[in-house]
């Protein structure tokens, strides 16, 4: 009787260990392998700051990266989708590009991951504009460091009007 007592004893601790970890190893991986960045995009943010027409235009974009990752942890291949609304176009304005670029808050860095939005292919229609793009690579080691350290990348839009950008924001890491 001892015996089984001891045996009984050993199954309810094996199984609650076992019910522990697998719950909180779920939601850890998943908020690692696809993190979510947010930029609040303002033409304040670009450099120089825009203080033509477009001065008014505000938006919002939220960058998921969908990545693959070795026993370690390291990114081995990445993709991005890019969710992006703006507001207070005037009326003639054509959004042409838009991208991350890899600098900290005042300055002006290169383009590391282009949405490979096209001009004419955004619509702006009272004064609104938005687009999702998705599936676009990225550079593993690049999303490395991204998900590091945010802070040193930026996102923006081009119009027509302002060919280096009409609106930018700083990467958040969201989860």
């Amino acid at each position: 009787m001892k015996r089984l007592s001891v045996l009984a004893a050993l199954a309810l601790l094996a199984a609650g260990c076992g019910s522990t970890s697998s719950s909180t190893t779920s939601p850890t991986t998943t908020a690692s392998t696809n993190p979510v960045f947010t930029a609040s995009l303002l033409p304040a943010n670009e450099v120089p700051p825009i203080t033509n027409i477009e001065s008014s235009v505000v938006g919002a974009a939220t960058i998921t990266f969908i990545t693959t990752r070795d026993g370690a942890g390291n990114v081995t291949a990445a993709t991005a989708t890019f969710a992006v609304t703006l507001s207070g176009f005037p009326a003639g304005s054509v959004v042409n590009i838009a991208h991350i670029h890899e600098a900290p808050p005042g300055v002006v860095g290169s383009v590391v991951v282009s949405t490979t939005l096209a001009a004419g292919q955004v619509t702006v229609a009272n004064g609104l504009a938005s687009f999702t793009r998705d599936g676009i690579p990225v550079d593993a080691a690049l999303a490395q460091r991204i998900i590091a350290t945010p802070g040193n990348f930026y996102f923006n839009v081009h119009t027509t009007l302002n060919s280096g950008g009409v609106a930018r924001g700083v990467l958040v890491k969201s989860s």
